[in-house]
């Protein structure tokens, strides 16, 4: 049975809590389902989240309802909040592991973009050369 946290969170500090994370299977662009991979290696990669409250020492850009893109395992399990008349998982997240903000939240962020063609590619596969150069130079023959 999980327990459930009846009336306020608020969070300390400049910490933020975030609601609407999503951990289950995922639609790519093309339309194929990968499923859950929490926890694999494949499952480290930021998430978008929709901020529920921030704490009174948080001066940054983003407010209460828009979403925000947190670095990778950089957030809290989840606590289940009842607020009112609805029920809602949220989790506690640093600040400083914020890396981007909508005030809208994102439709066109695929997964596997870091294994798309060079002209969408994430990674520069010239980022991956020992200090001689050696990946380069085998790669450029």
């Amino acid at each position: 049975m999980t327990s459930v946290i009846k009336g306020q969170l608020r969070p300390i500090k400049d910490k933020v809590l975030v609601s609407h994370m999503y951990f289950g299977e995922q639609k790519t662009k093309s339309g194929l389902i990968i499923k859950d991979d929490n926890g694999t290696t494949r499952g480290i990669y930021p998430r978008w989240g929709k901020v529920y409250a921030k704490g009174p020492t948080n001066k940054e850009d983003y407010n209460v309802g828009d979403w925000v893109l947190i670095m990778h395992g950089r957030w809290t399990r989840g606590i289940n909040l009842e607020d009112g008349d609805s029920e809602k998982e949220v989790r506690m997240i640093e600040n400083e592991s914020v890396l981007a903000f909508s005030d809208e939240k994102p439709s066109d962020v695929y997964i596997g973009a870091e294994y798309a063609d060079g002209e969408h590619a994430t990674v520069d596969p010239s980022s991956f050369v020992n200090s001689s150069g050696a990946l380069a130079q085998w790669a450029n023959k």
